[in-house]
């Protein structure tokens, strides 16, 4: 279906390929791939640049790109799930499926506080050999002996791994402590909803096709360096990184975004209810900043600005701020965001899904800025 047939201008909708072509040209990063859809129906899909700067590889469309914490909405989808079934409740202490972890003052955190990064767990890593990362026992284990780094309920500070690494082992400790996690979300969501590029760790079919995590912008920011290009060394298909460990295609991204879109279902496979996604794609922080950006406002001089955060989604919200989902969003949009690098938006409104996976990592405040300029691009592209 042609895009004008959607709704887009397709001299507008063309900007957005055009503006990365030229960021590409002028080595703010290394290419992409995009996808806009309306209603379902794809009205682009293109790649752009590089996959690969250094070798010439050329970006294309079936690339496997490192998800980083777009992760973190399968692993909060694994959650609601059991809310959906009754298996457990938002307002569950998470010491009451992993009763190790209830000491240290994280005796009452709960299920929801993690999901909405109220619950005070630290920004740093498990204090861990980096080859342990990926091992997700060890990373809970560590977890449960650390202190909280501020009171439950008290601050909005978003939690780069820990948090979702202790919800991936709550799913597990009810499902029953047998299947991987990567397992779970393989048979429960990427299958049904046909996301056969998408994995938790890097399986060994997917290998060849994989984007390499290079930082192409080194400005002091969330993580080191060195610390995300591990990932071209530290992910194998064994590998559980719940909160930034996943890798897939664009179009698989779409298959879940689309899902989602749908409240929950795609081409007959439901995989959650309408209920607990209107509820997790609400925004649960108020007006509260995210104090893991603390150091975006200082580096760039911004006022501070709200977190918005739902039930493991980001949420557009209202108002004039750094916003990666960009400013011409209707307030309902959620997605995903992950390391410099990627995001997935879904606006219900118009019905609306806009998937960017980049080539070539950038400083996460001037990744808010590229793709709030991406996304206002294909918004400025509807005309219905």
């Amino acid at each position: 279906m042609r895009a004008a047939e959607l709704g887009f201008d397709e001299g507008r909708l063309e900007r957005l390929p055009l503006a990365i072509e030229q960021d590409v040209a002028n080595e703010r990063y290394d290419g992409a791939v995009v996808l806009v859809a309306r209603g379902g129906e794809i009205a682009l899909h293109q790649a752009v640049g590089f996959a690969e700067r250094a070798s010439g590889r050329k970006a294309r469309l079936d690339d496997i790109f490192y998800l980083f914490s777009i992760t973190k909405t399968f692993t909060g989808a694994a959650v609601l799930r059991r809310v959906d079934q009754g298996e457990v409740l938002l307002t569950t202490p998470v010491a009451e499926i992993i009763p190790e972890f209830g000491i240290k003052g994280k005796q009452r955190v709960t299920i929801a506080q993690l999901l909405t990064h109220t619950g005070g767990m630290p920004p740093e890593l498990p204090p861990l050999p980096l080859d342990k990362v990926g091992d997700l026992e060890a990373v809970v284990a560590s977890i449960c002996q650390q202190p909280l780094g501020s009171a439950p309920g008290r601050l909005v500070s978003y939690s780069p791994l820990g948090a979702h690494a202790v919800l991936g082992e709550v799913v597990r400790r009810l499902d029953g402590g047998t299947r991987p996690f990567r397992e779970i979300l393989a048979e429960e969501l990427f299958g049904p909803l046909g996301m056969k590029d998408t994995a938790l760790g890097l399986r060994a079919d997917l290998a060849a096709r994989r984007v390499p995590v290079v930082v192409r912008d080194r400005t002091p920011g969330l993580f080191l360096p060195e610390l995300l290009e591990a990932m071209n060394v530290l992910l194998d298909e064994t590998t559980e990184i719940p909160g930034g460990g996943g890798v897939a295609t664009a179009y698989d991204v779409f298959r879940w975004a689309e899902a989602l879109r749908r409240d929950g279902e795609l081409e007959g496979a439901r995989v959650l209810s309408p209920a607990i996604l209107d509820l997790a794609t609400c925004n649960h922080t108020g007006t509260e900043p995210n104090h893991l950006f603390d150091y975006m406002r200082e580096l760039r001089g911004w006022d501070e600005f709200p977190a918005f955060l739902g039930l493991g989604f980001f949420v557009r919200g209202e108002g004039i701020f750094p916003m990666p989902f960009g400013l011409t969003a209707s307030p309902r949009t959620f997605g995903g965001l992950g390391a410099g690098s990627t995001m997935f938006l879904v606006d219900p409104e118009r019905e609306l899904v806009f998937v960017c996976l980049t080539v070539g990592l950038v400083e996460e405040s001037r990744n808010f800025d590229r793709l709030q300029r991406l996304s206002d691009l294909v918004f400025s592209a509807i005309t219905d």
